[in-house]
């Protein structure tokens, strides 16, 4: 359908209501807010207005807070990450002219914005900031000033908007999970060989992660924290790192130690090795009981496969760290890579002259593995095998299944242009297929699920 106006970002702040308690101060509530250019007066309403409703909702039911407002124009989103600190994201409801006996009316598409898509992409938002800064607390905490706070959610959230597409937002977002290339067991052998002798060899490193394109190999993290880090990875450095390769990135370098070509090189790290500059290193912030664990990140590069390194902050990175890193990973990652390139093409021509008319996305919540063939690459850019209005069902169901919260379940949806989608949960593993059969019965449509079953989830169990 098109639409006169899409769905997009109107506002998105942050703020916490123990501050700003006198009558005159509400502004000091104001951690973040954007457009950044709205009037003080603007945001001190909305934020008032918000403050309200929430606590308005609390009489209702004091154990559950409220997450969302629907209106007209808008859409509202409520999240508290941390205690006493809220964020909001507003939507713009997409509208659409319709012509009724002669006449064109405007409406207003509501059921186009859901619920639990938007608020996933609110909780991705923090988790985002948390991987890069740290909790909101723990800023606060160093310096009871908000003034630094201030500062590191403008800072971030300045570059983490424009970049945010709401119009192409979907299930693959209520998920938030990770995409793993499937390897056979004497590759799989090699990457789990190079990484056990690189942690061997740089004991300062404190995990790893591999990545081959945009597909998870391996992790050392824990899956909070590698899922925020993937999101990072495949949405901001790695599809900028892709152009610059694309527009005649990195040349091969020979070496007679080994007679072999090296493709390596420091995404995050020193551009070159003969200078003394080790470059920008960003720190992130993993997970820990006792607290979060700063680390230094440094990222290497060759032929698509990419090495994550993550380093206690405590660790001073020097050129000849770099250097010997290089030494080590340049050779063995570029042939690492050619090896799996080979695997990489020859599984992606089986697929496709395997591919069926059956469409499917798979979650599984152990380990947030996550595979889908409606969509056909990961840049959120809306490009899709399956209708728009049929990708939203598959989030219906979810929020259906998230609802009722079964151990196990199975809903089948026909809609009204001979579209199928099957829905099951089991064993905390979701999986929905988009089937278009336009003279089908619910039994063929089983069968056809099954097919697809066993064909792509042979040693997973679904419960029937």
């Amino acid at each position: 359908m098109a639409h006169d106006s899409p769905l997009s970002l109107k506002y998105f702040y942050i703020y916490n209501s123990s501050y700003g308690q006198k009558e005159g101060e509400e502004a000091q509530k104001i951690l973040y807010y954007y457009p950044t250019k709205t009037d003080l007066d603007s945001q001190i309403k909305n934020v008032g207005l918000t403050e309200a409703i929430i606590k308005f909702t609390e009489t209702f039911n004091c154990n559950q807070q409220c997450e969302s407002l629907h209106t007209q124009k808008t859409r509202q989103l409520y999240y508290q990450p941390e205690d006493g600190f809220w964020m909001v994201l507003v939507l713009t409801v997409p509208t659409a002219t319709k012509t009724k006996e002669g006449i064109d009316h405007l409406e207003y598409q509501s059921d186009e914005v859901q619920d639990n898509i938007y608020w996933a992409v609110l909780k991705q938002a923090y988790r985002s900031f948390q991987l890069f800064n740290g909790s909101f607390s723990n800023i606060l905490d160093s310096e009871k000033d908000p003034t630094k706070l201030r500062y590191k959610l403008d800072h971030f959230f300045a570059k983490y908007l424009i970049k945010l597409k709401p119009q192409h937002a979907d299930i693959l977002d209520v998920f938030h999970g990770i995409q793993f290339l499937p390897l056979d067991k004497k590759t799989f052998l090699h990457v789990q060989t190079l990484v056990n002798l690189l942690e061997c060899s740089f004991p300062k490193v404190r995990h790893t992660a591999f990545l081959y394109n945009d597909q998870l190999v391996w992790s050392g993290l824990e899956p909070d924290d590698m899922q925020a880090m993937y999101r990072y990875l495949i949405t901001s450095l790695l599809p900028a790192q892709m152009e610059t390769e694309l527009q005649g990135g990195p040349m091969p370098r020979q070496s007679a130690a080994f007679s072999a070509l090296h493709f390596g090189r420091f995404v995050s790290g020193p551009s070159n090795l003969q200078g003394d500059d080790v470059g920008k290193i960003p720190k992130v912030y993993l997970k820990n009981d006792d607290g979060p664990v700063i680390c230094h990140l440094v990222i290497y590069r060759a032929l698509n496969a990419t090495v994550c390194l993550f380093i206690d902050e405590a660790v001073s990175l020097e050129m000849d760290f770099f250097q010997r890193l290089d030494i080590f990973l340049g050779h063995r990652l570029t042939s690492l890579g050619s090896e799996i390139a080979e695997q990489f093409n020859h599984s992606v021509a089986s697929a496709a002259s395997a591919e069926s008319g059956a469409k499917f996305v798979y979650f599984n919540q152990l380990n947030r593995a996550q595979k889908s063939t409606i969509h056909l690459d990961n840049r959120k850019s809306g490009n899709i095998s399956v209708p728009v209005d049929v990708l939203r069902i598959l989030a219906d169901v979810n929020a259906d299944f998230m609802e009722r919260k079964p151990t196990t379940g199975e809903t089948i949806v026909k809609t009204m242009n001979d579209f199928w989608v099957v829905g099951k949960l089991s064993n905390l593993r979701e999986f929905y297929v988009v089937i278009h059969h336009k003279n089908a019965n619910l039994i063929e449509i089983n069968e056809e699920v099954k097919k697809l079953c066993d064909s792509q989830f042979k040693s997973i169990f679904f419960n029937e």
